[in-house]
């Protein structure tokens, strides 16, 4: 089996999207290594960019790859609107399958075209994306979907949606989560550590939010005029913290993002909280290991890969209860409504102040991140490969 993967998203700043992509690439490498006694699959890495070009990394030795000079703008029109080139033409050389990374097709004359969908927020929210996928996926989605051989998603969550949403029969959907990076939990939580929120600063993510259940906590914290502050009495089981520890918030700012970021140079967020831009895939374990809790408030997530690598750490965790967030948490930690700062806050302040739930909810964490391996997912993705040139078989027949 001869597979081609659009590596794209993965090419420069890998989050979300990028991040699976080339994590499954890797999985597949290692669960299927070329040579092996029972390869099925020759895997070959698509990229394609006027001015960043794709180097194969050492994780990716064994993968062919395919790099053009085509900017992504370009390809994506042509591939989205006009349907061509194929991606045998482009890639030259024969498929049997063409893995879109993204919703959309990859045109192909005779490989199974397989797409990942890992949510459908552009179609209940357009007013939170921009370029491409505002102006291309709500319209095409739909048509692309059901043309494809097989659609893969990363929830249970995103599964129902596909199917609830454009009409895909269940059988051509297969749930294909990302795996917990290989981590040793760390062996304590710092006690003067930061609040984390790590993702793209963008709409969905709720940085808003986020940013107004802080200044709660701050108003909380400073003592009421002409008098002194008396903290309450801790919770049950644990300790009261009597500062506020900064929020640190990790990723990318989109255009979306320059309110907010004005906003935490001013009072009374000045001081409090700090954005420390993209993190590097090496630099992300650092990242976690200093929080004391992350917090990922999104409106809607298809997956939430940050909330699975804390809790492979062992790192308590306060997330949205929307979209697939209750589904990979589960009990390991705390679920509060996104569009109730105050919930945001007293869930920071819970993790933050009682001991006992926060060693509890890691303990839990620590349990749930191993149901998740890569391991799994990879054959998961080649088993929906088989059944998707199966499918194209019968489509070609007439059947």
């Amino acid at each position: 089996m001869r597979a081609l993967i659009d590596y794209r998203p993965a090419l420069r700043e890998r989050s979300g999207v990028g991040e699976y992509t080339h994590e499954l690439a890797r999985a597949l490498l290692a669960a299927y290594p070329p040579g092996g006694a029972n390869a099925p699959l020759e895997l070959v890495l698509f990229s394609s960019s006027w001015k960043d070009r794709f180097v194969p990394t050492a994780d990716l030795a064994g993968a062919a790859a395919i790099d053009r000079r085509i900017p992504v703008g370009v390809l994506n029109f042509a591939w989205h609107r006009l349907g061509w080139p194929a991606a045998e033409t482009l890639a030259g050389g024969a498929f049997d399958v063409a893995h879109s990374s993204h919703p959309l097709l990859m045109p192909a004359r005779a490989a199974a075209q397989v797409v990942t969908i890992h949510d459908l927020n552009f179609l209940s929210h357009a007013e939170r994306t921009r370029a491409e996928v505002r102006r291309d996926y709500p319209a095409l989605v739909g048509d692309h979907a059901r043309r494809a051989d097989a659609i893969l998603v990363s929830s249970a969550f995103a599964a129902r949606d596909v199917e609830r949403r454009l009409g895909i029969p269940r059988e051509r959907i297969a749930v294909c989560p990302p795996g917990a990076p290989d981590w040793t939990p760390r062996s304590t939580a710092p006690k003067d550590g930061y609040v984390l929120f790590f993702g793209t600063l963008e709409p969905r993510k709720n940085v808003g939010g986020l940013l107004d259940a802080y200044e709660q906590l701050i108003a909380r914290e400073r003592p009421p005029e002409g008098g002194r502050h008396v903290p309450e009495g801790p919770p049950k089981g644990g300790r009261h913290v009597q500062r506020i520890p900064q929020l640190v918030l990790a990723g990318r700012a989109t255009d979306a993002a320059a309110p907010w970021l004005e906003r935490i140079a001013r009072a009374p967020l000045a001081g409090h909280v700090r954005h420390v831009g993209y993190v590097d895939p090496a630099d992300r374990r650092s990242l976690y290991e200093g929080a004391q809790v992350l917090v990922q408030p999104s409106f809607e997530e298809g997956f939430g890969i940050p909330v699975l690598e804390a809790m492979s750490l062992g790192l308590p965790v306060v997330a949205a209860n929307r979209g697939s967030l209750p589904e990979v948490l589960g009990d390991a930690g705390l679920l509060v409504d996104p569009e109730q700062p105050v919930e945001i806050a007293n869930g920071i302040m819970r993790i933050l102040t009682d001991t006992a739930y926060a060693s509890a909810c890691a303990a839990r964490g620590l349990e749930r991140a191993r149901e998740f391996r890569w391991e799994r997912t990879a054959h998961r993705v080649v088993e929906t490969y088989r059944q998707a040139i199966e499918r194209r078989a019968r489509r070609a027949r007439g059947a």
